[in-house]
């Protein structure tokens, strides 16, 4: 009956929390005072034991997912992005940093993958080796789980540095309300946490190191930076350049004393820094064979027919070898853009949209009406800075994702719990309407976890609550795992019906001569008998591609 209800009051649900805040809020500010008070202080208790609170909270986020595995099942990858950081993590796991190139690449290509000068995936490592650290433990899936749980623990970390550590708990809750266990995040293999973690550990040293400078925060901040640059450089960047003005000038103004300053913070931060470009530079020397190109770049200039940000022209299409790279690149893709003021206008406003629908809905929306008061704290110019920094880079890139701006999410965080500090304080009439709002949006930012069980518990194997990443490739899963169980080694041969551009399935592990079942792609026109005679000994089948269910059936030879 839950679920029924769902299906048609889900859509409209956090409009209708926004109206029903709004009301309790006004109308009877200190509803369950007794209860709520008591609540809150057990709760400001256990913050300020900041050390357990940090540990609590991330054991609490990986057993909560863990926990609700018979209700949500370990996924299997869908999108293209997530079979390539497979790759890269079982590459890493097997001891190699990439692959040597196979002979049969041309029905072995696919997307966001690099085939020469060696094969390997196109994005940068760090998201590879979480999920490599994952496979060793028995599922690449284990890597994201711990990747979610360190992640609200460096969120907590870096919160307690900014604000009260009651506030930075209630900080990192919402958070996980909103994105701790249905969201892509957790779910998923595009990554998320890895970069927010690399964000929370430079703006969590950052204001230890200016108060009293440490070894140790030295350490977490350099180790934050190599993260960012090895996860989301970019966004990285426009995160870290505010924070290497400010260390400067706060050495600068602290001269007298530079000499400890040097030893405890920029000694250790600067070796971290030479460790992180020596080893970036040797890892591009691997993948691409030269080292100062990166392999994003060279799968850019390889396959990519149109520039990642909005003020180039069009470059005209490029020739691919099968249809579903030329109905990828030269349409899929090209159309989503299309080089005019119209179009960057709706592309800026659906990414603002899709930012809020992700990580805020309705009910985090509204402690920004405290924004104007927050623009008057002095603390809180770099994480504003910071913001507008971001919102400047992600409007000048076509493509946005949720996952794009983890670097900054705990900036937001930040600006978010200082929102509420003020919110709190509001009156009306002698009433504390702001107790009561912070209360009805902490207890409504609560009910996403019921809705989330709600909408998976209705659609165990459909759309994740919030709609990114919303789906995997079971049918490939299923005759994977099929052909897993059956004795010999095996080839698959997929055609494609139509020109797909979503649901791709030529994706293949690190080692793919030893693998018990490879994936190769029907290029139509192309002679497939160069390919069947280098697998001659595995047993070759065919998969048809299209809008119903795929079929596995024997090759026909």
């Amino acid at each position: 009956m839950l679920i029924e209800l769902y299906r048609y009051v889900g859509p409209y649900l956090d409009w209708t929390m926004l109206v029903l805040i709004l009301a309790l809020a006004w109308r009877f500010p200190l509803l369950g005072n007794r209860w709520l008070t008591g609540i809150e202080r057990f709760a400001s208790r256990f913050a300020s034991r900041k050390r357990l609170a940090i540990i609590v909270i991330a054991l609490f986020v990986m057993l909560a997912r863990v926990s609700l595995l018979p209700l949500v099942p370990v996924r299997p990858p869908g999108i293209h992005d997530e079979f390539s950081y497979l790759l890269q993590g079982d590459t890493f796991a097997h001891g190699r940093l990439t692959n040597p190139p196979h002979p049969m690449a041309f029905y072995l290509d696919t997307f966001h993958v690099l085939q020469q000068p060696t094969y390997a995936s196109m994005y940068p490592p760090a998201q590879g080796a979480v999920l490599a650290l994952g496979e060793l433990l028995g599922n690449p899936w284990i890597g994201v789980v711990l990747s979610m749980g360190a992640m609200f623990a460096a969120l907590l970390w870096m919160l307690q540095a900014w604000v009260p550590s009651e506030w930075a708990l209630l900080g990192v809750t919402l958070l996980f309300f909103r994105i701790g266990v249905f969201s892509y995040w957790m779910n998923s293999y595009w990554g998320g946490a890895v970069a927010c973690l690399g964000g929370a550990l430079v703006m969590g040293a950052l204001p230890r190191i200016l108060k009293r400078p440490q070894v140790s925060d030295a350490i977490w901040m350099g180790l934050g930076i190599a993260i960012l640059a090895n996860s989301r450089p970019f966004e990285g960047l426009v995160l870290c350049v505010p924070v290497s003005v400010v260390l400067v000038t706060w050495i600068w103004n602290r001269w007298h004393g530079w000499q400890t300053d040097l030893l405890r913070a920029a000694l250790p931060l600067g070796a971290i820094l030479i460790c992180m470009v020596g080893f970036m530079l040797y890892y591009n020397w691997r993948v691409t064979q030269h080292p100062l190109l990166f392999p994003h770049s060279l799968d850019d200039r390889v396959h990519l027919s149109m520039s990642e940000f909005v003020w180039p022209k069009q470059p005209p299409p490029m020739h691919y070898a099968n249809p579903q790279f030329d109905a990828f690149y030269n349409h899929w893709t090209r159309n989503q853009y299309t080089h005019n003021w119209n179009d960057f206008l709706r592309i800026t406003a659906r990414k603002f949209q899709d930012f809020q629908d992700f990580f805020l809905g309705a009910t985090l929306t509204i402690p920004f009406v405290a924004l104007p008061w927050v623009l008057l704290d002095r603390r809180m110019r770099l994480p504003l800075l910071q913001l507008a920094l971001y919102c400047a880079a992600a409007i000048a890139v076509v493509w946005f994702s949720p996952h794009y701006a983890a670097p900054v999410v705990g900036v937001f965080l930040v600006v978010l719990v200082q929102t509420l500090r003020h919110l709190r304080r509001w009156t009306h009439r002698g009433r504390p309407i702001g107790i009561g709002l912070t209360r009805a949006i902490v207890l409504c930012a609560a009910s996403c976890l019921v809705f989330g069980a709600l909408q998976t518990a209705k659609y165990p194997t459909g759309p994740l609550y919030g709609g990114w990443g919303w789906f995997g490739l079971w049918d490939r899963a299923a005759i994977e795992a099929k052909l897993e169980g059956t004795p010999g080694e095996h080839l698959v041969v997929v055609r494609y019906g139509h020109n797909e551009v979503a649901r791709e399935w030529v994706y293949n592990n690190a080692d793919i001569d030893h693998s018990k079942v490879v994936w190769a792609r029907y290029i139509p026109g192309a002679d497939m008998q160069p390919l069947l005679d280098y697998f001659k000994n595995r047993t070759v089948w065919l998969v048809d591609v299209g809008n119903t269910s795929a079929r596995l059936a024997t090759y026909p030879r």
